[in-house]
């Protein structure tokens, strides 16, 4: 059963809100009793479709770390999309995902890193008015949009697959 609003305090998620707070932001940061480390399981929590959520994955490009925030509803074409942006993408270890976001796998939000991540948002996200994203735990989300999550995570729109 999700809680909107204030729940525990954890470090990761309150950088996120802080983030969200400095950009004029105040979703309700909503926590689940169970973690929701997979697209459709936050969709099935949250009774919304599994589109709608913006995955964070962390992903290496000539081993700098990039952040690619796609619909819950395809997957990165790693290949394709590193063409596109003239590099080699691979999976990003649990050690740089942790060291780039300041948050582990399963939780990774589109904000609230120690410095920023090179960033592309899944034009697919823009189908949908409501986009839900993680908040920096794996029992966390918030609300927004996909004008929103360019604008605060300063990222480049872009399709992820062709």
């Amino acid at each position: 059963m999700p809680v909107r609003g204030r729940g525990p305090s954890h470090p990761a998620v309150d950088r996120v809100a802080s983030v969200l707070a400095a950009e004029g932001l105040e979703p309700s940061i909503v926590w689940f009793d169970d973690a929701v480390t997979t697209a459709q399981l936050a969709a099935d929590a949250l009774g919304v479709e599994v589109g709608q959520i913006a995955n964070s994955l962390v992903f290496t490009i000539d081993d700098e770390p990039i952040l690619v925030l796609t619909s819950g509803a395809h997957r990165v074409d790693t290949d394709w999309l590193g063409d596109r942006l003239g590099g080699t993408i691979r999976r990003a270890s649990k050690e740089t995902v942790k060291s780039a976001t300041g948050q582990v796998i399963g939780g990774v939000a589109p904000v609230g890193h120690p410095a920023p991540v090179r960033t592309i948002v899944d034009v697919q996200l823009a189908e949908y008015a409501e986009v839900w994203a993680a908040a920096g735990h794996a029992k966390t989300v918030f609300p927004t949009t996909f004008d929103e999550l360019v604008r605060i995570t300063g990222g480049t729109p872009s399709p992820v697959e062709p």
